[in-house]
């Protein structure tokens, strides 16, 4: 982990561990918030070192949903298995909401996990002037190294979390409940009324009718799974907010794998479906314990195209 104070830093940083493992024939995978990966690969790629693949990405696309981020780590580890890989990356940055920031840090949480038997080295980067405090201390909780961007030294860390999938405290705390105003809904066999309230819903609030599937699709994902390894049916949660349409399922299942929805599973095992909702949703917060599981799976909605009065479009206005 790198806690960064200045640009310079960090791109000194990310373009000597970089080149370090390019050099040395590793191959790359580098997601950065917008164009500063492509930005910077354009100071990596040089005579003696274009034979390692590098692969750039931006991390505000790629890790929209945090959740997407292991899928595609483990998808270029595996395209990589007889070489050692270099994985630069920056999760969390500021403006990003407290829902993506604390999965972010629960994606974080699982990356030894999910690469367990991966030749890699990882280097994360996250702003120590720009996140808070928790978020700087539950980042360095996941990381067994802390890397002293001003002597450009790492540091061993003995205190960070003992298992690989633990999660720091305060990041796995139970959801706050819907607001009142949800439309609720409680299914035990047949799934019609729920994709109904959903699509309903869903094009009442502006989603396109592409969009308005996806969000069906998923729900009826996470609703198909309650009925497979729940007795007792579920509670469905509809809403929205002035960004996003957000749906909320209940059961009293107990997911048991820490990676369910960021790995592919046997098509008989639980967290297959989770997989296509973590690739149709764009935020996907999972709570499970014994007494229950909640998922809360979130789609933005179209911005308006202006604002009533003002002559200005909504992008413009902010």
């Amino acid at each position: 982990m790198l806690p960064y104070r200045d640009r310079a830093s960090y791109r000194a940083e990310i373009l000597r561990f970089a080149h370090a493992g390019l050099s040395a024939g590793e191959p790359a995978f580098i997601a950065l918030p917008g164009d500063e990966a492509h930005d910077l690969a354009g100071r990596l790629v040089q005579p003696g070192i274009q034979a390692a693949e590098l692969m750039c990405f931006d991390m505000s696309q790629l890790g929209r949903n945090p959740a997407r981020v292991i899928p595609a780590l483990r998808a270029f580890a595996g395209r990589h298995a007889t070489h050692r890989i270099r994985i630069i990356q920056e999760p969390v940055w500021p403006g990003r909401s407290a829902a993506e920031t604390r999965e972010a840090i629960r994606s974080e949480a699982l990356l030894n996990l999910a690469l367990a038997g991966a030749a890699a080295d990882a280097l994360c980067l996250f702003d120590e002037t720009g996140l808070t405090p928790p978020v700087i201390a539950g980042a360095q909780s996941t990381h067994p190294q802390l890397l002293d961007g001003a002597a450009g030294s790492p540091a061993a860390r003995t205190d960070h979390a003992t298992l690989p999938w633990e999660f720091p405290p305060g990041f796995d705390d139970p959801l706050p409940p819907p607001p009142g105003d949800a439309e609720t809904l409680s299914y035990t066999s047949d799934l019609a009324p729920v994709r109904k309230l959903v699509e309903g819903h869903a094009l009442r609030a502006g989603l396109g009718p592409p969009q308005a599937m996806d969000l069906v699709l998923a729900v009826s994902e996470l609703a198909a799974n309650t009925l497979s390894h729940t007795d007792s049916g579920g509670t469905l949660a509809v809403w929205q907010d002035e960004r996003e349409m957000l749906c909320q399922a209940d059961d009293s299942g107990w997911i048991t794998d820490p990676l369910a929805g960021r790995v592919t599973r046997p098509p008989d095992s639980r967290g297959h479906g989770l997989l296509v909702v973590n690739q149709l949703c764009d935020l996907v917060e999972l709570r499970t314990s014994r007494s229950g599981t909640t998922i809360r799976i979130h789609l933005r909605l179209p911005a308006p195209s202006s604002v009533p009065g003002s002559g200005r479009t909504w992008a413009e206005g902010l």
